[in-house]
């Protein structure tokens, strides 16, 4: 195929709104609206974040949207358009183009995303670069890491380590010897947390109505936590027997240490944490619970810096971090 009938190939997945709303002008044409926006963009690299053996290509697609689709949720906003840059490897063809827009294109059906635009160019990896835009609801505001004070409580969304664990699951598998990576069911949900994690999009508008300050956990609770403590000048104590975790996660694991361990750090999760004045906190977790959504407390703002686990100072890698030490590719 040549670039424009990659693009073509790409695009048939989505259901799409003509130039200049949609792709096939040099640039997207957007409406004004007089709510907030806020936009984000990241990418997902081969050989950093997935690998071809343990990944679809769906999944891939999948992951690109997510993790900004998170980014978005944590500032408590609707997201509305994205953009999608590809590098795509000499001699992919037709069918592995479709998968990779399926993956993608199903979950911004699923969440009202219109992809408006984007770019292809040649590379030796496989990489999907995606910039998403959202709408906060009118009469809010967006929720940032600056806004945490101490007495607040500390609240995520869903459990952690999942994904941590699924790429352990996933190495394991393929560390068996050539051919097709086949994992056990009983960590399924494990490697779906890893390769399709589902951004917690409606939680974090709903969140948006009660939180001082928010964040997704993309790092590491601890690495992004800290962010939030950076942010407000504040410290935040966690409980570590709080901390929502799957039973797939407690039978991996071979150690309560090795639990608390993925809980605490080991990052992709992408649910989303955020702070809450103790005056909302019974209306907070009384409107998600009638929502069908699970509300998790996990500790308290303080007024000391620092981030604490049981009242102890937590020491050690606290996530992942593209550079500096420690920094070996995640997959």
């Amino acid at each position: 195929m040549n670039e424009f009938e990659l693009i073509d190939v790409f695009l048939e997945a989505f259901a799409l709104r003509p130039p200049p709303a949609g792709p096939g002008d040099d640039a997207a044409v957007l409406p004004p609206t007089p709510r907030a926006q806020v936009v984000t963009t990241d990418a997902v690299v081969e050989g950093v974040h997935f690998s071809r053996r343990t990944f679809s290509l769906g999944d891939v697609g999948h992951k690109a949207l997510a993790v900004n689709l998170s980014d978005v949720a944590a500032m408590g906003a609707r997201p509305t358009w994205a953009l999608c840059a590809l590098q795509l490897p000499v001699g992919v063809t037709a069918s592995e183009v479709r998968a990779l827009s399926a993956g993608m294109a199903a979950l911004a059906a699923a969440h009202g995303v219109s992809l408006v635009g984007g770019n292809v160019t040649r590379g030796r990896e496989l990489s999907v670069t995606v910039t998403v835009a959202g709408e906060v609801p009118s009469g809010r505001r967006p929720l940032t890491r600056k806004g945490a004070r101490p007495g607040h409580r500390v609240y995520v969304s869903g459990p952690l380590g999942s994904a941590a664990a699924g790429v352990e699951v996933l190495s394991a598998a393929a560390a068996r010897g050539p051919g097709p990576v086949k994992v056990e069911r009983a960590w399924d949900a494990l490697v779906a947390a890893q390769r399709r994690p589902s951004p917690h999009v409606r939680w974090g508008l709903e969140a948006s109505r009660f939180a001082s300050s928010s964040i997704d956990v993309s790092d590491g609770l601890v690495q992004d936590l800290s962010h939030v403590c950076d942010a407000s000048g504040v410290g935040v104590a966690l409980t570590s027997g709080a901390l929502p975790v799957l039973e797939a996660l407690l039978l991996w694991c071979e150690s309560e240490r090795d639990v608390l361990r993925a809980a605490l750090t080991g990052g992709e999760d992408y649910v989303l944490a955020v702070t809450v004045p103790p005056s909302r906190c019974r209306a907070f977790e009384r409107r998600l619970s009638r929502l069908g959504f699970g509300a998790f407390p996990i500790g308290v703002v303080t007024k000391a810096r620092g981030l604490t686990v049981d009242g102890r100072r937590f020491e050690g890698r606290s996530g992942f971090q593209h550079f500096g030490e420690g920094s070996a590719r995640r997959r």
